[in-house]
C-alpha cells in the first residue's frame, strides 16, 4: 500500500505490537489469531452504528486500530450500520429512542465521510465502506427467523451481561434481537468479501462471539475476533466527556481547537497509555515521550505530541497549524490578526467568551470577562502592568478600546498576566 494518506510502517509482528500497546483484551484462539494477524493480509471488519450525527473520540480506538491493521497489510471493511443503527445495541439503563430511518440514513453518510481520512481506498488492501442495510433491508421477517434466528439458543442470549441487567426493568424484542443482526453481519461479510476477522470494544464481546459462533453454525469459517479495552481515565471520570459535553470528530460540533485542547489537557497518568492506543509513532519514540513525562511533566511533551498527531489526523494539517498558531497567539507569542474568525472564536469560547452590546472601559472589561472579581482588583492589575488587550499592555483603567481594534470586527482577547485569558464578543446591533 503506497497511498500518501498513510505513513510507512515496519511489518514486524502485528500481534506483539498490539499486545504491547494494550489493544487486545479478549480474543478467540490466541494462536489462530496470531497466525491471522501476522500472516498475509486478511479482510477484517469493524462496525459503527449511526446513533448520532458524528463519531466521537470514544470511536477513535476502533478507527485507529483499523488504520493500524491496514498499515500492516490487512484489508478494512468499515461497516456503518444503516440497519443496526435503526435499532441500537441495548443500553444497561433504558430502552433507546428509535430515530427515523431518514435521519439514520443522513447520519450514515456523515459517518462514512468522517472515516475517510483514517484509511486508504487504493492499493492491494484498499479499504471498503459497507452498509448492513444492503443485506438486512431486503430480508423478510420469515427469512430472518428461519435462516438466522434458529441458530441462536435463547439461554445464551439471556446470559449476555447487558441483557441480564435489563431483564427486571424490561427489554423489548427489538433490542434483544440486536445480537442476531450483528452476528449476521459477520456471516454476510464473510460470505460476500471473505472477511476473516472482527474486532470491537470489549463491551461488544458477547455480540462478537455470537457472530463467530454463527458463522461456524452456518458451515463457514474459521473466523477470528478480538476486542480492545474500553478507554478509561485515571480520575474516574468518563473518557471523551468534558464540561461542554462529548468531544466529537465533526468540526461543527467540536471545533479543532477544542479537540486539540482535550488532548493537551490529558492527565499525566493517562497520556502514556493514550499514546500507545492512538499514536502511530514507533515503540522507541513512545518510550522516549513516556520518559520525558516522568522526568519533566510540566513540559507536557507527550500531551503535545498526542494532540498534534490526532488533530492533524482528524482535521488536517491546515487546521492543525491554525490551532497551534492560536495557542501561541493567545499568550502573546504570535499574531492574533492572522487567526481565522472560526479558530479565534473557538479558542475564546474554550477560555470563556462574554457577549457585550457595547465596549465599556478596560477595567469593566476585565471584571465582566471574569478575569478579576472586582473593579478594585481590575484597577490594581492594570496599574501593575498585568492587563493586556489583544496582546497590548493597557495602563489606563478608564480607557475605552476603539472599535477598529476589534479582531474581525467583533472580538477582543483579554489577558491577565501570562496565563489567564478570556474573550469578548461584541454583539452586532440590530
Amino acid at each position: 500500500m503506497t497511498d500518501s494518506n498513510l505513513p510507512p510502517t515496519g511489518r514486524g509482528s502485528l500481534t506483539d505490537d498490539l499486545r504491547w500497546r494494550g489493544l487486545i483484551q479478549d480474543s478467540t484462539g490466541p494462536d489462530e489469531l496470531r497466525t491471522l494477524l501476522d500472516g498475509a493480509g486478511a479482510a477484517f471488519y469493524v462496525g459503527f452504528d449511526p446513533t448520532a450525527p458524528s463519531l466521537h473520540v470514544g470511536h477513535l480506538m476502533q478507527v485507529a486500530t483499523a488504520r493500524r491493521l491496514q498499515l500492516t497489510g490487512h484489508r478494512p471493511l468499515l461497516l456503518v450500520g444503516g440497519a443496526t443503527g435503526q435499532i441500537g445495541d441495548p443500553k444497561e439503563s433504558a430502552e433507546r429512542s428509535l430515530n427515523p430511518p431518514e435521519v439514520v440514513a443522513s447520519w450514515v453518510q456523515r459517518i462514512r465521510d468522517q472515516l475517510a481520512p483514517f484509511v486508504s481506498y487504493t492499493g492491494d488492501n484498499a479499504a471498503q465502506l459497507v452498509n448492513n442495510l444492503d443485506w438486512t433491508g431486503e430480508m423478510s421477517v420469515v427469512e430472518f427467523l428461519r435462516d438466522v434466528g434458529k441458530h441462536f439458543p435463547v439461554n445464551k442470549m439471556l446470559a449476555r451481561e447487558v441483557v441480564r441487567a435489563r431483564l427486571e426493568s424490561g427489554i423489548s424484542f427489538t433490542e434483544f434481537s440486536y445480537q442476531l443482526l450483528q452476528a449476521n453481519d459477520f456471516f454476510e461479510l464473510h460470505r460476500r468479501y471473505g472477511c476473516q476477522l472482527q474486532f470491537g470494544g470489549s463491551d461488544q464481546w458477547g455480540n462478537i462471539t455470537a457472530g463467530v459462533d454463527y458463522v461456524r453454525r452456518r458451515g463457514h469459517g474459521p473466523v477470528q475476533a478480538f476486542t480492545t479495552p474500553l478507554v478509561t481515565k485515571s480520575d474516574g471520570s468518563k473518557f471523551g466527556k468534558t464540561e461542554g459535553g462529548a468531544i466529537w470528530l465533526d468540526p461543527e460540533m467540536t471545533s479543532p481547537y477544542a479537540f486539540y485542547q482535550f488532548w493537551i489537557n490529558v492527565d499525566d497518568r493517562d497520556v502514556g497509555r493514550y499514546l500507545r492506543y492512538f499514536s502511530f509513532r514507533s515503540r522507541e519514540e513512545l518510550e522516549v515521550l513516556e520518559k520525558e513525562t516522568a522526568e519533566r511533566p510540566a513540559a507536557r511533551a507527550a500531551q503535545r505530541a498526542l494532540a498534534e498527531e490526532l488533530t492533524t489526523l482528524v482535521h488536517g494539517e491546515r487546521e492543525m497549524a491554525q490551532v497551534v498558531a492560536a495557542s501561541q497567539a493567545l499568550f502573546g507569542r504570535g499574531s492574533l490578526e492572522e487567526l481565522s474568525p472560526a479558530t479565534l472564536r473557538a479558542a475564546l469560547a474554550e477560555a470563556g467568551l462574554v457577549h457585550l452590546g457595547e465596549l465599556p472601559d478596560v477595567a469593566t472589561l476585565l471584571k465582566e470577562s471574569g478575569l478579576v472579581p472586582s473593579m478594585k482588583e481590575a484597577r490594581r492589575v492594570i496599574a501593575e502592568g498585568g492587563a493586556y488587550v489583544n496582546n497590548n499592555r493597557v495602563t489606563e483603567a478608564d480607557a475605552v478600546i476603539a472599535p477598529e481594534a476589534l479582531l474581525h470586527g467583533r472580538y477582543l482577547v483579554l489577558r491577565r498576566g501570562k496565563r489567564s485569558f478570556a474573550g469578548v464578543e461584541l454583539d452586532s446591533k440590530s
